[in-house]
């Protein structure tokens, strides 16, 4: 079935083609505001519109139908040449069509809708990309190729919560990079996505010796692969509960990395940082939300509304540490007012906040069976640091709360 806007793109083509003005081929039997309707997209080609045109052009009808690799190789040159959502959005439209795409082709085309899709917190439609991008890789055999496909699964299905699934993606990336002396941001790459997915896991040991491998890797370098390298390994000592070490490489990262070189991992390196400061005992807050005011700056520029959503769910959490409740409570409802896009363990994140707050409110049993199933439904994904994390904090706000009662 010819269908527009490809229809009407194949018959210009034709006709500019045979070198051909739009009244030569309209000729008598159609006017030349119709033929401009039907390259315009504008007009659905009846029967009897592509007899008169195949006649005209000496073609057979058939010759209307645009080859979706045409169509696939065009949309993605005009997306790699502009940074444009529209763009995009025609690469994953071209996509669709299927059918007859050269596999390289289309890989490298799924590869830039997964960025898309990442950049806007899209995680499962990224991972939708993903998972054919990996299928890809296996059936085209190149070892690189297989490696990104798989590093990037893993951050996704990190992102997701599905944490199993993402440390037998990381490994098997990580295996391929070193098997086959992958370039060394490959290594690396994968070994981000190991180091997170194993923290994730609770398995401490082992993400601990893969950070400092990674460290050791990137040593010398001071873009975007080395800041990532630091903080990945700031968090595994957090984990750990050495927040003085993980200062040490934060801080470097952060005087290292300039806002040029990445401006959403300049940002990104921000909240880490108050993050962690929140997480001292006791939490310096003065200190977290200078950090979010630098991060804040930046938000407008960077255009990840995910990301502004996490600052601002940041906030929320320094507002409820410094005993500003209602503060707390306006922050939480803005940021779940605004339908959050974001990943598993941020959006976990909003459920404790808003789980802590109804306990110091005074409804203690409905905010502790919140935090429980949060608790469990964490420890029955695999994701074990996480379910650490809220029992402490469910201990904390407890007898934060009882305490309170009692003065």
């Amino acid at each position: 079935m010819l269908e527009q806007p490809l229809f009407g793109r194949r018959l210009k083509q034709l006709r500019t083609e045979r070198g051909l003005s739009q009244a030569s081929l309209a000729g008598e039997g159609m006017s030349t505001g119709y033929l401009s309707r039907l390259e315009s997209g504008a007009r659905q080609p009846t029967a009897r519109a592509v007899e008169h045109l195949s006649a005209q052009l000496g073609v057979d009808a058939s010759a209307f139908a645009e080859a979706v690799t045409d169509s696939l190789t065009r949309s993605l040159a005009i997306a790699a040449s502009s940074d444009s959502d529209e763009n995009v959005a025609e690469v994953q439209r071209a996509l669709e069509a299927g059918g007859g795409q050269d596999p390289l082709l289309r890989w490298q085309a799924l590869w830039m809708v997964a960025q898309w899709r990442r950049r806007r917190g899209e995680h499962k439609q990224e991972g939708e990309a993903l998972e054919e991008l990996v299928r890809l890789g296996d059936e085209l055999g190149l070892p690189e190729l297989r490696s990104r496909s798989l590093t990037q699964l893993a951050r996704c299905l990190r992102a997701c919560g599905e944490i199993p699934r993402a440390a037998e993606a990381a490994s098997e990336a990580h295996r391929l990079a070193r098997e086959h002396r992958l370039p060394v941001a490959d290594v690396a790459a994968s070994l981000l996505a190991l180091v997170s997915v194993e923290s994730e896991a609770g398995r401490l040991s082992e993400a601990r010796a893969h950070a400092d491998e990674l460290t050791a890797l990137t040593e010398g370098r001071t873009d975007t692969l080395w800041a990532e390298a630091l903080w990945t390994a700031a968090a595994v000592r957090v984990r750990q509960g050495d927040l003085t070490s993980a200062q040490k490489l934060l801080d470097r990262a952060l005087a290292g990395f300039g806002s040029a070189e990445n401006l959403s991992l300049w940002t990104r390196l921000r909240v880490a940082a108050a993050r962690l400061h929140l997480q001292k005992t006791p939490p310096e807050l003065d200190v977290a939300e200078s950090y979010v005011e630098q991060a804040e700056t930046s938000l407008a520029f960077v255009g990840i509304p995910a990301l502004g959503q996490e600052v601002n769910a940041l906030k929320a959490e320094i507002a409820f540490e410094g005993g500003r409740f209602a503060d707390a409570r306006t922050l939480l409802d803005r940021v779940r007012g605004a339908d959050p896009n974001m990943t598993y363990r941020n959006r976990v994140r909003l459920d404790i906040l808003d789980s802590r707050l109804l306990i110091i409110e005074g409804d203690e049993e409905e905010g502790l069976q919140r935090m429980r199933r949060l608790a469990e439904q964490a420890q029955a994904a695999s994701n074990i640091d996480l379910a650490a994390d809220i029992w402490r904090l469910l201990a904390e706000t407890l007898a934060r709360s009882r305490g309170t009662s009692r003065s």
